[in-house]
Parts: structure tokens; C-alpha cells; sequence
């Protein structure tokens, strides 16, 4: 396997995407799990933006080590191989954004509203070192298994003080996601990310983007032009959506007031009206907030989490002093009242039992006693009634809390060997191999399986296999396959994946392999698939 920087060995695949492939690596020295993120520039790349490109990844680990927050992604070291930057960074355990909404569809507003406020915790942390993000989106969100919500790839991230890294004419981060200013050609600011944030949990509630179109150009043009469709499942988190989806980022709504909002959101509240949070097509301004980073971000201090605020109360008339303590008392007087009725209704159902007791009643075993004429029921049932009515207000929590969401999983195949050439059928120990990561949102699941090729024939086991995770335990598994499918005198090529029935529907990506069977002569060389002899050496 190989080794970066003589101490980081690559295992597996965690992931590609347009900036690169992200492996899962062991760092050898400290002997830990680390992600390791690898850029190969395309192929006739110029020199220039060649290096360009690389100074950017370079730039993704400055960007990213100068903040310290548990909700952005920790880089451990920036290694050089090959004459590339690698960047190592913790490993997270878990799933994208993106991957969970295209399992289960659109979420609740509640839950969309806790995973919004960690991301903009992530955002103010970088705002505060001086840091753009410049890409918030689904897919650079990460949401772990620890229960951690972390913001990635600060790849494209504008630091204060430095030159662009951009080549000319170089769209910076996804369309749809992109701010009305920064579509324009305008310089971004704080507000910009905010725009983003405000898309993602748009696309979280209602399961798409609100200004996708056809091709990049048109939702450029939609989201400069065209007004914000209305979110028709967000509920109460309906107007923090709306205040971020403002196109002057003069009338945003404002990171402070946003967090707070979606905090209440997250709680079960509502929020009220708060600062920045005007009904759409009202056009109070909000001051928008100054791109100064707050310099006791270089020291490692950050400003503590907001707590979170009680909802206000349903009355919009606030009550004299005089009468809120008045009220207080008379809520205070009842709950005693009540208090002492239940205790001598207690009291009273006890002393009935032992006079029923001490009169001849059955015990434990003996039949049911009958009440004397003229007395009614035991009162012993009516306490047993009167504590059990705060029962059916545990109905009304949100559905999220109570029913857990069926977990979600990512797949990834890759080959250990793609190639074979020799005597068939092919030995288990050089047949083409193939190992499967499996990684569920949460434990315990259970996963049924199995592996098919493009071409229908394999020697995978009929059928479909159930792996285990149980509660408590790690949320990643791996799963081999040897592949002995193979043609008498011929090469078989074939690509084969790995599906997956339960919790959910997925399948992984396809991985290409060979089998080529040659036959051995009695004189000691072979004979390739077209009957030519080759010697042996």
C-alpha cells in the first residue's frame, strides 16, 4: 500500500469528488485513523494553473488550521509527495449532508434547524479568523456519528489579506448555492455564506435547491432575478430561511439573530420577531456586518456559544409587575392546594385498605372483597387516575425526538486485485479481490447485501447477505469478495458493485476487473488465449 511522507499508509477510498479523492489512511507514527485528502490536476493542465491549483490545496489546510471549533473539520499536517500537497485531517465518521437527504428526503424543520445552527457556529468561527467559505452545500457538511456536525473543504475559502487563487474566468463554488453578489461579479462577504446557508436548509426542509434551473447560466440568472418560491414545508423555520434568502446583503438577516432563531427552531419554539427577521416584502434595512475579523481568533479564544433562549411568551401584552406577582402567587396557592387534596385522597384510600384489611379482606391470592352497602368505590383509584394525566403531554414532542429516522449508509468498493492471468480457474489468492466499506449513520442497523456484476454472471453467493452493527459499536464495517467467474481460453472483463436492499436502497460505485486463462503446455510453457506457445521462464 502506499505510504505518504513516510508515515501516512493509504487503506481505502473515502470519497471523490471534483477537488480530488479523500482516503482513509494510518498514520503510522502516532498510530491513529486520519483522512488524507489527494489532488491529481487534470490531465493537459498548464503549468501555471498546475501549480495554482495545488497552492489552493494548500490554502484549504491554512484556512482550515487557523480555525479551532468542534464543528470544522481539524487538520493535523500538510505532507508533500510526488511534488503534490496532501493534506491530513481527522477522521470523521459518518455521513454527508447531502448522502442523508438523498436517503430519507426532506427532514423536519426541527432537526434541519439543529444541524443549521452548528453550521453557522462553523461559520462564525471562520468569519472570525478571516475565512470565506465560499461552498457551503449539503455535501460539505458532515454529520458523525458522535452526534458531531462538521463543516469540510475549505478548498475555495478566501483568506483576508491574501491574492486570489483562482484562474480567470473560473467559476468559484456551486451555482446554486452561490449568492446574488457573488453571481454578479461583487466581492463577498460574511452575508455571502450566510446566502448559502440559508440555500442549504431551503434544500433540507424542501428537498431541492430553490433556485436550481437546467444549466449553471440559468441558475445564475434565478438566482440574481427570479424571487424566492416559498417554502411550503419549513414551518417555523420558514422565516429564517427567508431572512437569509434576501438578495441585498444589506437586509440579510444577521448571524447573531439567525443562530438564536434556529436554536428556538431546534428547541420546538417559534421564533419571534427578532432583529433582521422582517416578513418578506418589507424593506427594512439590517446593517449588514463588517468583513473585520475579530483578532482574538489568532490567539485561539472564540466567543462562547449562544445560550438557548426561552420563547417568548403567547401574550403579546406584557403585565405589570404588580400583576405578575400576583399571578405567580395564585399559580403558587393552587399547585399547594391540589398538592395537599392528592396527599389526603392518598392518605384516606390507605387507611380504607387497612380497615378492609383488619375486617376480613383478601390478600394477595384470596378472591375480590366486596364494598359495604352504602359505600362507594375505593378511593385509592382516584390518585392513581389524577398522576397519570401528565402522561399524554409526552405525545406532543417532536416526532424527530421519538422516532428515530432509519439509518443511512455509504458503499464504497475497491479493487484489492483487478487483474488475473494464468491457469483456471483462478486460485483464490490471485483472483481478482474486492473489499467493500460500509458506513451506517447510526447503531445498531442491519445490512443485507450483495455483489453483482455488469455482465450477470459472478460466483458471488446467491442471494442477498446481512451484515451487523450492533448498538455501541463502530458504524463502519468492511466487507470482501473474491470473484473466480472466468472463460476457458479467453479474458473475461467485467466490472462488478455491491447493492444494498436495507435500511436503504443504494448501490456503489463499479469497479472494472479481468480474467484471462491461459492454458499450461506439458512441455512447460503456455499457450495464450489464441493458441500461441509462449515459453516459461
Amino acid at each position: 500500500m502506499t505510504v505518504i511522507a513516510g508515515r501516512y499508509r493509504l487503506l481505502d477510498v473515502l470519497g471523490q469528488g471534483g477537488m480530488g479523492t479523500v482516503w482513509r489512511a494510518r498514520d503510522e507514527v502516532l498510530g491513529r485513523d486520519v483522512a488524507v485528502k489527494e489532488v491529481r490536476a487534470p490531465a493537459g493542465l498548464a503549468g501555471d494553473d498546475e501549480r495554482r491549483l495545488y497552492a489552493r490545496l494548500e490554502r484549504e489546510a491554512w484556512a482550515a488550521a487557523r480555525i479551532s471549533h468542534r464543528n470544522v473539520v481539524t487538520v493535523y499536517d500538510v505532507a508533500t509527495e510526488d511534488g503534490r500537497p496532501w493534506i491530513v485531517m481527522e477522521l470523521i465518521p459518518g455521513l454527508a449532508l447531502s448522502d442523508v437527504l438523498d436517503a430519507e428526503g426532506p427532514m423536519p424543520p426541527r432537526r434541519a434547524a439543529l444541524i443549521g445552527a452548528e453550521v453557522l457556529a462553523a461559520l462564525g468561527a471562520a468569519h472570525e479568523a478571516g475565512v470565506l467559505h465560499r461552498d457551503v452545500k449539503p455535501g460539505n457538511v458532515l454529520l458523525g456519528n458522535d452526534g458531531r456536525v462538521v463543516l469540510t473543504d475549505f478548498g475555495i475559502a478566501a483568506v483576508q489579506g491574501t491574492s486570489p487563487l483562482t484562474m480567470t474566468g473560473e467559476l468559484i463554488g456551486s451555482p446554486e448555492f452561490l449568492a446574488p453578489e457573488r453571481a454578479l461579479g461583487r466581492t463577498p462577504g460574511p452575508a455571502s455564506d450566510l446566502w448559502s446557508l440559508g440555500v442549504l436548509l431551503y434544500a433540507a426542509v424542501e428537498g431541492h435547491s430553490p433556485f436550481r434551473q437546467d444549466t449553471p447560466l440559468s441558475t445564475l440568472r434565478a438566482v440574481v432575478d427570479e424571487e424566492l418560491p416559498p417554502p411550503r414545508r419549513a414551518g417555523a423555520l420558514a422565516p429564517v430561511i427567508e431572512g437569509l434568502l434576501r438578495k441585498d446583503p444589506r437586509e440579510r438577516l444577521q448571524a447573531a439573530a439567525a443562530e438564536r432563531q434556529l436554536r428556538i427552531v431546534g428547541a420546538g419554539g417559534t421564533p419571534g420577531a427578532a432583529a433582521g427577521s422582517a416578513s418578506p416584502g418589507t424593506s427594512r434595512p439590517v446593517p449588514s456586518e463588517p468583513y473585520e475579523p475579530d483578532r482574538r481568533a489568532t490567539t485561539g479564544e472564540h466567543t462562547p456559544p449562544l445560550p438557548l433562549p426561552v420563547p417568548p411568551p403567547t401574550s403579546s401584552r406584557p403585565l405589570p409587575q404588580d400583576a405578575t406577582d400576583q399571578d405567580r402567587s395564585r399559580r403558587a396557592v393552587a399547585v399547594l392546594a391540589v398538592g395537599i387534596v392528592l396527599l389526603l385522597l392518598a392518605v384516606g384510600g390507605l387507611t380504607y385498605a387497612l380497615l378492609q384489611n383488619k375486617g376480613g379482606g383478601q390478600g394477595p391470592g384470596g378472591g375480590a372483597t366486596s364494598s359495604p352497602p352504602g359505600t362507594s368505590a375505593p378511593p385509592t383509584e382516584t390518585p392513581t387516575t389524577t398522576t397519570t394525566t401528565p402522561a399524554p403531554t409526552r405525545t406532543t414532542a417532536d416526532p424527530t425526538t421519538t422516532a428515530p429516522p432509519v439509518p443511512t449508509l455509504l458503499v464504497h468498493v475497491r479493487a484489492v486485485r483487478d487483474d488475473y492471468r494464468g491457469a483456471c480457474p483462478p486460485p483464490e489468492d490471485r483472483a481478482p479481490a474486492f473489499a467493500a466499506t460500509l458506513t451506517v449513520s447510526r447503531t445498531p442497523a442491519s445490512v443485507e447485501y450483495r455483489w453483482v456484476t455488469e455482465s450477470g454472471e459472478s460466483s458471488a453467493e446467491d442471494g442477498w447477505q446481512k451484515l451487523e452493527f450492533p448498538a455501541g459499536e463502530p458504524a463502519e464495517r468492511q466487507v470482501e469478495h473474491t470473484e473466480l467467474t472466468h472463460r476457458e481460453g479467453g479474458t473475461h472483463r467485467d466490472r462488478i458493485r455491491m447493492e444494498v436492499r436495507a435500511p436503504v436502497e443504494k448501490s456503489s460505485n463499479r469497479v472494472a476487473f479481468s480474467v484471462t486463462c491461459e492454458q499450461v503446455t506439458p512441455t512447460g510453457g503456455v499457450t495464450s488465449p489464441s493458441g500461441t506457445a509462449t515459453p516459461q521462464p
